[in-house]
């Protein structure tokens, strides 16, 4: 037998279809995104705006928005029987003045925080954020009174980028409010767009208060927690629920979890459950409901607490007190009975009203994740979803702020509008500043790979930015446009203080960004705005820098404190003077340093020889 070369065919291949560019300027050579084109339309017309891709067999959207969902009392005039998605087709009460965004919205209004919305999502008009709100596909959450203090409005929906929520609060064994005020700050610096108060422990009135008071991004709780405080669940009365939904909205919070969609008729699929109910809400609610032998009251009483949240422009985040706390409970029929329950809920308070998004389950198999996105999209008729991660392992205690942000990510992509972050500590204890930090930062990852993917316009401008500076080699600029710059500035010093061609992970000769700068026949790393004359010895470490490798424990004390130092013991150059960012070194002497920090390996390489046939 004769072994003869095989033809092969003709290198070719076919892109899926392409969607919009992430990049504002189509910068390098990638296509584009692979999501659909979106479709940024008023009414149903646009509830594929900004999707990923159906998977075969996953929900398609719903046929209805907030429209179809009007107050009883506005009337649609004749010959808008088939174009009753806008303004121009209703008459409202003669006596109605509209309170909430979601009534302005309607009737056509764009409102001062509106068109705040429209600056700070630079892809999208103030006509277009209107339309949305009024599709019930967008929320602004902006309690009338926080908008009295320093509260900055926002969006959560499609249409806009994908948002992340910081969650916090004293417990009864740990913490305070003037903590929560600096975990909220330190949460505000690092990302956060919303932020829950959950507190279970101390003064509650006095800590929502202060978070209000000094936040800058909206505040969400869970009134059910303040209902008991001093009192059974038993004791909870119909009284209590209204008047601290009513205290509360007084106080400024922009969005309630209410787990109204718990249902009596759901708990008895809680049974085979591997761990039954994780949602503190849910679980109170169900023992209420076993104890009485009644209805959720929080159900019964929706019309009541929409009435008062109408007021002063409170939104509802509809809980998800059935949602799955382990991957076993996933997607099973409790957790999809009350996601149907949050639909018809969703429809009651658009009638009166009411902004609304709906929350999401925590754990869940990647693989069911796009369904259960695309199955809230049925179900509310597009009303913005907001998820805990999910998670999608159970076996990484500790590390959960990565098993969760994985998750995070796909349903970003898939359906979620808003992500609730997840610590290091969840499961284990209540976050610390630390733990915020990082919570944030790995969600923060997730929506921004999420709106990459989606293509909305100029999220990837940041990012080619950065790899222009990284392709130049150009440090000082690359940390710059990090998110994260002293981690990044700490983490590069630990190794080579110096800002050269090189850095110690391949150093100088085995660098490829450095050898493909130096190639003339590519553009890589020959950006004039980043060009740069000479190596130079970098900053002194600042006290956030240094704290950043203490915790890492790679350096030894004496180690960190010459960086921070920078004496001229760590690097000296021609002058008498400490090294200090506007010293110049030679190439040489840079490249001795790093050969003195991290050796290389010199190979030998032969050249074959060869044989002419």
């Amino acid at each position: 037998m004769i072994n003869k070369p095989t033809e092969r065919p003709q290198f070719e291949y076919i892109l899926p279809p392409i969607g919009s560019d992430p990049s504002s300027d189509s910068s390098g050579t990638t296509p584009g995104s692979f999501s659909p084109p979106p479709r940024i339309a008023p009414g149903v017309l646009g509830a594929y705006t900004f999707s990923s891709p159906d998977t075969p067999g996953m929900p398609v959207p719903s046929s209805k928005t907030a429209w179809d969902f009007m107050p009883f009392d506005w009337t649609l005039k004749d010959g808008f029987e088939e174009n009753y998605e806008t303004a121009e087709a209703w008459i409202s009460p003669a006596s109605f003045e509209p309170v909430t965004q979601l009534e302005s919205a309607r009737l056509g209004i764009i409102t001062s925080e509106i068109q705040r919305v429209a600056e700070r999502e630079e892809h999208l008009t103030a006509e277009q954020v209107r339309d949305e709100v009024a599709a019930g596909r967008m929320i602004i959450p902006a309690n009338k009174v926080h908008l009295g203090y320093q509260l900055d409005p926002m969006c959560i929906g499609r249409a806009g980028k994908t948002k992340i929520n910081a969650n916090m609060g004293a417990s009864p064994v740990s913490s305070g409010t003037d903590e929560e005020v600096e975990k909220l700050q330190w949460a505000e610096r690092w990302g956060a767009d919303t932020v829950m108060d959950l507190s279970t422990g101390g003064d509650l009135d006095e800590c929502r208060d202060a978070i209000l008071r000094n936040s800058t991004v909206p505040i969400g709780t869970v009134p059910i927690y303040s209902m008991i405080i001093g009192r059974k669940i038993e004791d909870l009365d119909e009284d209590t629920i209204l008047k601290t939904i009513e205290f509360q909205a007084q106080q400024g919070v922009d969005y309630f979890t209410v787990h109204a969609g718990v249902l009596q008729e759901h708990l008895k699929f809680v049974k085979d459950r591997l761990i039954g109910i994780v949602s503190r809400g849910g679980s109170l609610l169900a023992k209420w409901m076993i104890h009485h032998g009644r209805q959720n009251p929080m159900y019964e009483l929706w019309e009541a607490m929409c009435d008062i949240m109408r007021e002063y422009d409170v939104s509802f985040s509809i809980g998800d007190g059935m949602r799955p706390g382990g991957l076993a409970d996933a997607t099973d029929q409790v957790q999809l009975r009350e996601l149907y329950t949050q639909g018809e809920l969703t429809e009651r308070a658009w009638r009166k009203g009411v902004q609304v998004m709906c929350e999401g389950p925590g754990h869940v198999p990647f693989d069911q994740i796009e369904f259960n996105m695309k199955l809230e999209r049925q179900y509310c008729h597009g009303a913005p979803f907001y998820v805990l991660g999910p998670l999608v392992t159970d076996i990484f205690p500790g590390y959960d702020h990565i098993t969760s942000c994985i998750g995070a990510t796909a349903a970003g992509f898939h359906g979620a509008s808003m992500l609730c972050y997840v610590t290091p500590k969840e499961h284990l204890g209540l976050p610390k500043r630390d733990d915020v930090k990082q919570g944030c930062i790995a969600y923060k990852i997730a929506a921004h790979a999420a709106d990459i993917a989606l293509g909305i316009p100029g999220t990837r401008d940041r990012d080619d930015e950065l790899t222009k500076a990284r392709a130049a080699l150009n440090w000082e600029r690359h940390f710059e446009l990090s998110f994260d710059p002293d981690t990044a500035r700490a983490l590069h010093d630990e190794d080579l203080d110096v800002d050269t061609d090189f850095c110690a992970m391949c150093g100088h000769d085995w660098c490829s960004v450095r050898i493909s700068k130096e190639i003339v026949e590519f553009m890589s790393g020959k950006e004039d705005d980043y060009a740069w004359d000479r190596a130079k010895v970098s900053d002194a470490l600042s006290e956030e820098q240094q704290e950043i490798l203490r915790q890492r424990g790679v350096l030894s004390p004496e180690e960190i404190h010459k960086l921070a130092s920078k004496t001229k013991s760590v690097m000296s150059n021609d002058s008498d003077k400490a090294s200090c960012h506007s010293d110049f070194v030679d190439s040489d002497a840079a490249l001795q340093l790093q050969e003195e920090r991290a050796p290389m390996v010199e190979l030998e390489i032969q050249a074959a020889e060869v044989t002419e046939p």
